[in-house]
């Protein structure tokens, strides 16, 4: 389902210093990977390639057979939107829109708009937040606008979900919880999950564990 082959990325210009460095990787339908590694070592790097927000220097990354280097701008934008869902550290929630019209973005931006208000009831009221579907996210808590990214992340039925640090900013017992909730989502979903952490709590629900070394991905 997604498919990395000898992928490098430098940056820096005359300078260039290698972030990423023969990295190959994949991932079944379905499946759910873990990738720990320090802060630094290219985890985010990682992620904008294979969500097309970067274009590697060297090698392949596939998607549903989609060969990422061969779309343009336009065509990658396509792709996140139908086939990708995100889950970030910062949560990236919109604070001026209620928790029910953050998660109905995805589909806003697809043209999904038959019966969004059943499908956002339904994303809301499995990640337990049928209750806050008015709120604003002011008046979350860490743990809840977590959850509202994952119900967000997962309500247009993407392929492929990344979470990038998504505990990152939470206590460890609402961390934990949104680990469990993000496993949970995923196994109903069907979406294949790629985490990337320096947390190995947080990566060890993972169906398989990665690490990210400057020599490549190694078994952790």
């Amino acid at each position: 389902m997604l498919s990395l082959v000898d992928v490098h990325k430098s940056f820096g210009g005359a300078r260039s210093r290698a972030v990423l460095s023969g990295i190959s990787l994949e991932v079944r339908a379905g499946e759910y990977v873990a990738i720990v590694g320090e802060s630094g070592v290219g985890k985010s790097t990682l992620l904008n390639l294979i969500a097309g927000l970067d274009r590697a220097d060297r090698g392949r990354i596939a998607l549903d057979g989609i060969d990422l280097g061969a779309l343009d701008d336009d065509g990658l934008t396509l792709l996140r939107r139908e086939r990708i869902g995100f889950v970030f550290q910062a949560f990236h929630v919109l604070p001026y829109l209620t928790v029910a019209r953050n998660v109905a973005l995805p589909l806003m931006l697809l043209g999904r708009t038959d019966r969004i208000e059943d499908r956002v009831g339904a994303m809301l009221e499995a990640v337990g937040l049928g209750d806050r579907a008015a709120s604003r996210p002011a008046e979350l808590s860490g743990g809840e606008l977590q959850r509202v990214a994952i119900a967000r992340a997962l309500v247009h039925q993407p392929t492929l979900l990344l979470a990038d640090e998504p505990t990152g900013n939470l206590d460890p017992d609402t961390a934990g919880q949104v680990v469990a909730l993000l496993r949970r989502s995923l196994a109903e979903s069907g979406a294949a999950g790629l985490l990337v952490t320096h947390s190995l709590q947080a990566a060890a629900s993972a169906d398989r564990m990665l690490r990210l070394t400057p020599a490549g991905l190694v078994p952790a």
